[in-house]
Order: structure tokens, then sequence, then C-alpha cells
């Protein structure tokens, strides 16, 4: 088994709207000595592919009506409120604060939306890489979310193209013989932090093995939809279910002003 490897990509410019991500990722590949190869998996942090998909809006930072609005412009559904802090779940079906809108690392009057298909933004700038190197790569769009009764952030995957978002262990046994009837690991969600840059995890797919994929190669495609589990999947989350996640954070029932959306 070969080990894992993570290699930040810096030299990256200040990105915007319009640029080849794809293009530039690669250059700095190649500026930092560490050009990319076939079976890399690259972590693009969200924030990026915002600015480069024009994902930034204009927002008074100042003013909390206009953040609110904002914030239900971008969910389906209200959960909590605290202050200035809203759980909603999004148009995309994650559960997060604020909607995933993101006021840091921006210009001052502006604030950063999700990408509206994070999977189409993983695609192409796979498609992109493909096309200038000639290497077959997986891509991983990454954004930070809180965790219930756990301090501190961490990355998680909000679009995948050319890996497998999630590795089913379910009805393999562990080393005892004992089969395994809930294990599904998430191998898309970056490991460690992605600190605003690209990162570059060589030979992704030797984590699998460690978890004995088996018939689940990482580079199998899936999309974000087997990441974040749909209302209309068999594993549904009901609006109690919900509730109680939005309970974890602490924070106090959404007031009414608002009415749900159905999910789109």
């Amino acid at each position: 088994m070969e080990p894992l490897s993570i290699i930040p990509l810096p030299g990256l410019p200040e990105i915007r709207e319009g640029d080849d991500l794809g293009e530039l990722i690669a250059r700095a590949a190649w500026t930092g000595g560490t050009p990319l190869h076939d079976g890399d998996c690259l972590v693009v942090t969200q924030k990026v592919v915002s600015k480069a998909e024009g994902r930034i809006v204009p927002l008074d930072h100042a003013d909390a009506a206009a953040k609110r609005a904002l914030v239900e412009a971008e969910s389906v559904r209200i959960l909590r409120r605290r202050g200035e802090l809203t759980i909603s779940e999004t148009t995309h079906g994650f559960v997060c604060a604020n909607a995933g809108i993101d006021l840091s690392n921006v210009e001052d009057g502006t604030a950063a939306l999700l990408p509206v298909d994070a999977d189409r933004s993983a695609r192409r700038i796979r498609d992109a890489l493909r096309g200038v190197e000639k290497v077959d790569v997986g891509v991983i769009i990454s954004d930070t979310f809180g965790r219930a009764w756990r301090h501190g952030l961490t990355d998680v995957a909000i679009g995948v193209a050319g890996i497998s978002a999630v590795v089913d262990l379910r009805g393999s046994t562990d080393d005892r013989g004992q089969e395994l009837r809930v294990t599904e690991v998430a191998i898309a969600d970056p490991p460690g932090p992605a600190p605003g840059a690209p990162l570059m995890a060589e030979n992704l797919g030797h984590a699998c093995e460690a978890a004995d994929a088996g018939d689940h190669p990482p580079m199998r495609e899936h999309r974000r939809r087997w990441l974040a589990r749909s209302a209309r999947s068999g594993q549904q989350r009901p609006q109690r279910r919900l509730r109680v996640a939005a309970q974890l954070f602490d924070i106090q029932p959404d007031d009414g002003t608002r009415s749900e959306r159905a999910h789109v």
C-alpha cells in the first residue's frame, strides 16, 4: 500500500469571475514542481469556485435584515435561528449555517454564495485538466461546515467528479468476520484541512484500499446526492429529525415569520 500524500498548490492569483480554474491550477502545479498525474485527486475550496463562477453578490455586511433575506433566498427550509445565525437546508440538500453564505475573503459589501451545481463545477475543472494536462484526476469541491456537539469547523465535499463520494461497505465483513450493516465511508470529504487553496492528494485510491473497498473503485463517478440524503429518498429526513439536528447546535427554533418551502 502506497502512502497518501497531501500537497498544497500555492501560487494561484486572486480569482476573478470567468477565470479558467483548470488552466490556473495546472499552471500552479507545474510552477510548484508538483504536476498532476493520473489518479490524483484535486480538492478545490468552494470560495475559489464561487468567485470564478460569478457567485459573488452585493451585500451590506452591517445590514442584518438583508443578510437574513439572502439566507432565506438560498434555503428551502429554515430550522433554527440564534441572533444572526440561521441553520437552514440549502437548495442542494445540505443542512448548514446561513445557507453556506460566506462573508470572509471577499470584497467589502459582497458575499459569496455556494455554487449552483458543485458537481458540474467539479466536472468542468476535471474536463479542463484532461484537456490541458492529458491527465485523469478526481476533483472535489469542498466547504467548511460546523459539527454538532463539536468545536471548530471541518471540510466536507459539496461536489465531486471522477471519484466515488461514498464507499458502501454494507454486506462486507470486518476483520472478525462480522457483517457490516451501516458502514458507508464518505471518502470524498477531504482528509484534513484545506486552508483556502487547492490541494492535491496523491494515490487517493490507496486510502480506499485501506477501507477494503472491494468492488467500489475510487474513480467511479458519483454525485453530490450520494452525500446529502434527499427528502424524497428512502432515507427521508422528516421535519422532526431536521429539528433535532438543529437543536444540537443549541439555537432557537424558527420564529414562524417564514413558511417552509417545498423541496425543488
